[in-house]
Formats: structure tokens, C-alpha cells, sequence
């Protein structure tokens, strides 16, 4: 890969592959030249087409989701340089969020601690029986540190369990549980 340093007349409006050899293109105002890649001729490992698969999701969503001037601003505000929109959608839709710690606090409180590069849609809680049956679910609130979430249990079961589950904003959800007692 070459960095055209200087203002070069004869590279200032090209773009594209020459000769099946180089590709020239623009990248934070600077002109790179880079030899063409052509296809691998390995077979995709299963691993390496379920990232391809993610992938094409995750720019499915960024091009349907920056259609809205909201969320496109959103994601704008968290570019960096060389960075847009689409850039931080499709790096949204492809991680999900982590959950990082459940516990019980006060006996009837259920705190989550959860984080995401981007930000949370929602938080789920659901409290189980011992023998599985759903007693109660509801959405659990922010706190203010933006990281922790509490749910208020109307009725805490001495045993059973307790489901969490984080939802982002382009819908990847992640699950995790507490036994109780």
C-alpha cells in the first residue's frame, strides 16, 4: 500500500483498479494505492460465513436505520475521523451488549449491570419459580450511572430463578440467569 503524499495532477480524480493490478482510492483526503486483491481460493471456513452472514445483517440495518435524521445524528455523534453513521450502525448491529453482573440487593431489587459501546433499549426481568413458572416480568429502569438497571420484585420467590435480558438498539439480545435460595 502507497500513500500519494504530494498533490499529484495526474491521481487527483482517480479512482478505481488499473489494469488488474492496482486499486487507487480515497481515504481522509489522502490518495492510496494498494495492489487489487482478487478472490481467496480456500473454501469459508463455517465461522468465517456466519461473520459474513452478521456482517450483511449489521449493513442491512445501518442502511435501513440512518434513514432516520434522529438516530443518523445519533450515530454521527459518535463517529471519529474517517467515521459516519453507517460506520457506527453496522458496528452496533454487529456486537451485542454484555451482561456483566446480576444481584439481589434489599431483598426485592434486582440490579443488572450492563454495558454496550452504544447505548441499551431495554432491560427485561423475569422471575421464575423453583418449578420454572413465570411469577412475575416486567422492564427494569436506568439507574443514573447509565450502567446499572433495577427492577422492583413485587413478590421474590425463596427459590427459583431469575431471568435478565438486555436488548440495544438494532434488537441484539442477551440472556442470563440467577438461581436463587
Amino acid at each position: 500500500m502507497a500513500i500519494v503524499k504530494d498533490s499529484n495532477l495526474l491521481l487527483q480524480n482517480v479512482q478505481g483498479t488499473l489494469g488488474k493490478q492496482f486499486t487507487i482510492y480515497k481515504r481522509n483526503g489522502q490518495i492510496i494505492i494498494a495492489v487489487k486483491r482478487g478472490k481467496s481460493k480456500k473454501k469459508p471456513t463455517q465461522k468465517q460465513l456466519d461473520v459474513r452472514w452478521k456482517m450483511k445483517v449489521a449493513s442491512a440495518y445501518a442502511v435501513a436505520i440512518i434513514k432516520d435524521p434522529e438516530v443518523k445524528a445519533y450515530y454521527q455523534s459518535l463517529a471519529g475521523p474517517g467515521q459516519n453513521a453507517y460506520n457506527m450502525a453496522v458496528k452496533d448491529a454487529f456486537h451485542s451488549p454484555v451482561i456483566q453482573d446480576i444481584k439481589v440487593e434489599a431483598t426485592d431489587t434486582v440490579v443488572v449491570t450492563a454495558k454496550n459501546e452504544f447505548r441499551l433499549a431495554t432491560v427485561r426481568v423475569r422471575v421464575q419459580d423453583e418449578s420454572g413458572k413465570v411469577i412475575e416480568e416486567g422492564k427494569a429502569v436506568p439507574e443514573k450511572n447509565r450502567v446499572d438497571w433495577s427492577y422492583k420484585v413485587a413478590q421474590m420467590p425463596k427459590k427459583g430463578r431469575i431471568r435478565v435480558f438486555v436488548e440495544d438498539l438494532p434488537g441484539n439480545v442477551s440472556e442470563r440467569g440467577l438461581l436463587l435460595g
